[in-house]
């Protein structure tokens, strides 16, 4: 009965229910997930990717299902559009001396040009980061930037895991919606 209340009052925006319900499905999904991928890292990736597709579609929830089938199904299909996209980028096999004569082809250092295109794109980058909230600006500032992992960040700023999660769910979302506007 408190999962009922808790996915009503988080389609209604509820922050903390979101929080509740995150913490207490995430080892359900990540563990569905960590069998099927055998890989942590994917598997953590699908699952907060699951929760962020669940939270924003939240509203469409059928209560006559159960809520973990529902996450279950959500996640079993970001897993089957990442096969997908595996499949499509499939590298040909080359032999050793081929990859050497493209090796020694292809010049890695970015021209002039590259380079001031990835310095105003990361300039545009960091201006964006800079319309979110501080604690969002953060999160994002040390798990990409900083390259740190979640744990680290939980740890960095004295929050529990399941809020790092959270957050950094948020932060991308809004990102992504300054970002598009901004274009």
């Amino acid at each position: 009965m408190e999962i009922n209340s808790k996915i009503e009052k988080a389609k209604e925006g509820d922050q903390i229910a979101f929080t509740f319900l995150l913490d207490f499905y995430w080892n359900e999904v990540y563990g569905f997930m960590l069998k099927r991928t055998e890989n942590e890292t994917i598997a953590e990736d699908i699952t907060i990717e699951t929760f962020s597709k669940a939270f924003d579609k939240i509203a469409t929830y059928n209560p006559d299902f159960q809520f973990n089938t529902w996450l279950i199904s959500i996640a079993k299909n970001v897993y089957i559009d990442l096969l997908r996209k595996k499949k499509t980028n499939l590298f040909i096999e080359i032999t050793d001396n081929e990859d050497q004569q493209a090796y020694n082809i292809a010049d890695p250092t970015p021209s002039a040009e590259d380079a001031l295109i990835k310095e105003q794109n990361l300039s545009r980058l960091l201006l964006c980061i800079k319309e979110l909230k501080p604690h969002y600006q953060e999160v994002i500032q040390l798990r990409y930037f900083q390259e740190m992992t979640y744990q680290e960040i939980a740890l960095k700023i004295n929050e529990p895991l399941s809020n790092v999660k959270v957050k950094l769910l948020r932060a991308k979302k809004l990102l992504a919606e300054i970002i598009e506007r901004n274009r």
